[in-house]
């Protein structure tokens, strides 16, 4: 009985190594082209929050491909510092203008007004 169990399990693991491996040229698998990243970030426009959302990232054999994250997170640093320098420029105009209003109170003004009445 052990014989014709042994022997069954060698007709099995060749059974299934023919199949996984082919036995003609055909039978052979395919090679599977690596996943690669379909950048859906625009180039035109800054990266927006349903793009990020939209935003994929290829897996690699131990996780994600790291030469694609690294892509990825180097563009959202940069449009993030442009962004924020943009704030500071913004926000640097608006204190300079309202500290020129403060200053003058005469804004509002008109031209020949006399300021006594």
């Amino acid at each position: 009985m052990f014989l014709f169990l042994l022997i069954a399990m060698v007709v099995v693991v060749a059974a299934v190594t023919l199949a996984v491996i082919g036995g003609g040229e055909h039978a052979v698998l395919p090679e599977a082209a690596p996943e690669r990243l379909v950048d859906p970030l625009p180039v035109t426009r800054p990266v927006g929050r349903a793009d990020v959302e939209a935003l994929r990232l290829p897996l690699g054999l131990r996780g994600y491909r790291m030469a694609d994250v690294d892509d990825v997170l180097g563009r959202l640093g940069a449009e993030l510092a442009e962004r924020d320098a943009r704030i500071a420029e913004l926000e640097a105009a608006l204190a300079g203008a309202q500290a020129t209003a403060v200053s003058s109170p005469d804004l509002f003004k008109k031209p020949g007004e006399d300021s006594g009445r």
